[in-house]
């Protein structure tokens, strides 16, 4: 008796399964949507290093983006020019200007410039740290524990010896993956053309500001004074601001600044090669 339900039990399961299967194997034939080709066509042009730095998670959504005319032809940043002029050849459009987008860490408090006001014994990442302030004086400034290094993909940063990180001007694709993972907003994403930065983010007073950091902005005005162009450099919320749409990228606005945190033209002094001979020596 037992074993004849045991029998029929195992029949009734496997016909069962086998009506199961039959269904799905209809449903996968008559609800398949076939794949535009065209969209694996696009993906073999993009880099597919998936760095989200056009603003989608992978390539492949990038490719279904330009497809449906969502993204222009210039999106992929890794890709640079060559890869914008094969989309755009491909899609039958005209191919944008492409401008190189660089990472920018707009900080020059390490070790030697900036106080500290504790000794950090937690989680040696800037994450961590950030929750409870860090170490350092300024709480605006680098955590320095490199948490933007270990993001970027394409060995394009690294720390020096000043515990702060450097971005190497050949070798950055412009993706954002350290600007995303810097808890302070430090590390800021810029055009090429971009050669005027002001390397604080403190919004301390002048004289606080200085206190804890030797490089800090002071909001003195010197450089909104120096700037040829009414409006190219501000001071906002005790913070010198240069305004990319009408500043003069040249180094009118730095010759003043008595603590030389505004400067002009050094990112693309900083090669990774560079960088390692300077170790070595």
């Amino acid at each position: 008796m037992l074993g004849n339900l045991l029998i029929i039990s195992a029949v009734s399961m496997g016909g069962l399964g086998a009506a199961l299967a039959g269904f799905l194997a209809f449903a996968d034939k008559k609800l398949k949507v076939d794949e535009d080709p065209r969209i694996e066509a696009l993906t073999g042009i993009l880099p597919n290093t998936n760095c989200g730095g056009c603003g989608y998670p992978g390539c492949r959504m990038l490719a279904e983006a330009l497809l449906k005319g969502e993204a222009p032809p210039n999106s992929c940043v890794a890709g640079g020019s060559d890869v914008a002029k094969s989309l755009a050849a491909y899609l039958g459009v005209d191919a944008k200007e492409h401008k190189r987008i660089l990472a920018v860490v707009l900080c020059k408090g390490g070790h030697a410039e900036a106080g500290r006001r504790a000794t950090y014994r937690g989680d040696m990442t800037c994450t961590a740290a950030n929750l409870t302030g860090g170490d350092k004086s300024c709480t605006y400034g680098c955590l320095g524990y490199g948490e933007c290094v270990d993001a970027c993909k394409y060995d394009a940063m690294a720390m020096n010896d000043n515990g702060l990180p450097v971005v190497f001007h050949d070798k950055c694709i412009g993706c954002g993956a350290c600007a995303r993972a810097c808890p302070r907003n430090i590390i800021e994403m810029h055009p090429e053309d971009h050669k005027l930065f002001v390397y604080c983010r403190s919004r301390d007073k002048g004289a606080h500001a200085k206190k804890v950091c030797s490089v800090s902005c002071i909001a003195c005005g010197l450089c909104v004074k120096d700037c040829s162009v009414p409006g190219g450099v501000v001071v906002k919320d005790n913070l010198a601001v240069v305004n990319y749409a009408v500043a003069p990228q040249n180094d009118e606005s730095t010759k003043r600044c008595p603590t030389r945190c505004i400067l002009s033209g050094i990112e693309p002094q900083v090669t990774k090669a560079g960088f390692h001979a300077s170790k070595k020596s």
